[in-house]
C-alpha cells in the first residue's frame, strides 16, 4: 500500500466511527451546533500584521507611506560622509546641501575643489554603493566661501572696500 491508500483507509475508518457515535458533519462557515458563532482564528506561527513588529520595520513603513525615503537617504549621506567618501576626502570637503538628487559639497581650498571635480564619478559610485542607487544623481562642488564685506546694517553697493584694493 502507498501513503495515499493508507490515508484513504484512515479517513474511511474515521467516518464510520463518527457515524456509529452519531456525530454529524459541520459545514464550513456555518455556526456551531450550540447556536454560538465560531471563534475567529488566531494568527499562526508565521509572521502576521497583528504580531508585534520591530521598531525599524515600522519606521521604514511609515517613511515609505509618507514619502520620506529620499530625505532620509539624503540624511544618511550627511551622517556617513566620512565612511562613504573616505577619510582623506572628508577631511577637506563637507556636504552642505541635498535637494532633488543634487548633493552640494564645499571644499576647503580651490585645489581640493578641482580635485573633487576630477573624482566626481568615483565619489558618486562610492555614495551609490553605500546609500543606494539614484539617491545622489549629481554632485556640485564649491570652493571655499569668499569673504563677506557686509558689516553692519548699512553698506555701499559694490565689490568691497575700494580704498584698500585700488
Amino acid at each position: 500500500m502507498t501513503g495515499a491508500d493508507l490515508a484513504r483507509a484512515a479517513l474511511a475508518a474515521a467516518r464510520t466511527s463518527a457515524k456509529q457515535r452519531g456525530a454529524r458533519g459541520v459545514r464550513k462557515g456555518a455556526p456551531a451546533a450550540t447556536g454560538r458563532r465560531r471563534r475567529r482564528r488566531w494568527s499562526s506561527a508565521g509572521p502576521d500584521d497583528r504580531d508585534p513588529q520591530p521598531l525599524g520595520r515600522l519606521a521604514s513603513r511609515i517613511a515609505a507611506d509618507r514619502g520620506w525615503t529620499e530625505r532620509l537617504a539624503g540624511g544618511q549621506v550627511f551622517g556617513r560622509w566620512a565612511k562613504l567618501v573616505g577619510e582623506d576626502v572628508a577631511e577637506h570637503a563637507q556636504p552642505v546641501a541635498f535637494s532633488d538628487g543634487e548633493l552640494t559639497v564645499q571644499a576647503d581650498s580651490t585645489a581640493w575643489a578641482t580635485q573633487l571635480r576630477l573624482l566626481q564619478r568615483e565619489l558618486l559610485k562610492r555614495i551609490a554603493a553605500g546609500v543606494g542607487d539614484n539617491v545622489v544623481k549629481k554632485l556640485k562642488v564649491q570652493g571655499p566661501a569668499a569673504p563677506n564685506w557686509r558689516f553692519g546694517p548699512r553698506h555701499a553697493p559694490g565689490r568691497g572696500p575700494r580704498d584698500t584694493y585700488g
